[in-house]
């Protein structure tokens, strides 16, 4: 089951989500919208390497915004603060801003039940396209969760600003746990 607008209202109030800073002007019928932060982060690389860390350079985007180039991916960050123990988040692109020829979460919009912070999101333009800080750019669902829920304590817990992928932790826990 999907909340409602006015239950994802309810429940940002009285804690079985959290969505910080909260704004009742951002609910939809059944989602919230979230705001594109301030800061992205491009990998400088050219060959990123799943199996190591991949150095990146970030970018402030100002008030005059920032020109997303198509070919690259940026990692953005939602300007909100969004978790719940009890309700499965996803999270996509809005439709505005997919008729401007922005991908906003290629492959990754669920969360778990138990991630609290500012989500990552991964930015791709099919032309050269403007962005500002602020803009509402994707919209939150959350979903009712049935059986057992073991809470989410990963790598990406409590982040603020984009994150770089941390996949190269996985293949170094793997090579850990067959030693």
């Amino acid at each position: 089951m999907i909340l409602t607008g006015p239950e994802i209202t309810a429940a940002a109030l009285d804690g079985r989500l959290r969505i910080d800073p909260f704004d009742a002007d951002q609910v939809n019928p059944n989602s919230y919208n979230v705001r594109l932060g301030t800061t992205l982060a491009t990998y400088t690389a050219p060959v990123i390497d799943a199996h190591r860390p991949n150095p990146t350079t970030v970018i402030t985007i100002g008030g005059d915004g920032y020109v997303l180039q198509p070919g690259e991916l940026y990692l953005g960050h939602t300007f909100e603060q969004i978790g719940s123990d009890h309700f499965v988040p996803l999270l996509f692109g809005r439709s505005s801003v997919g008729r401007l020829g922005l991908f906003v979460e290629i492959t990754a919009p669920i969360g778990d039940i138990g991630f609290h912070g500012q989500w990552t999101l991964m930015l791709t333009p099919v032309r050269p396209l403007r962005v500002y800080p602020g803009m509402e750019i994707g919209q939150v669902m959350f979903f009712v969760a049935t059986g057992a829920v073991d809470l989410y304590t990963g790598k990406y817990q409590g982040s603020l600003g984009p994150q770089p992928s941390r996949a190269w932790q996985d293949l170094i826990s793997a090579q850990a746990a067959a030693s």
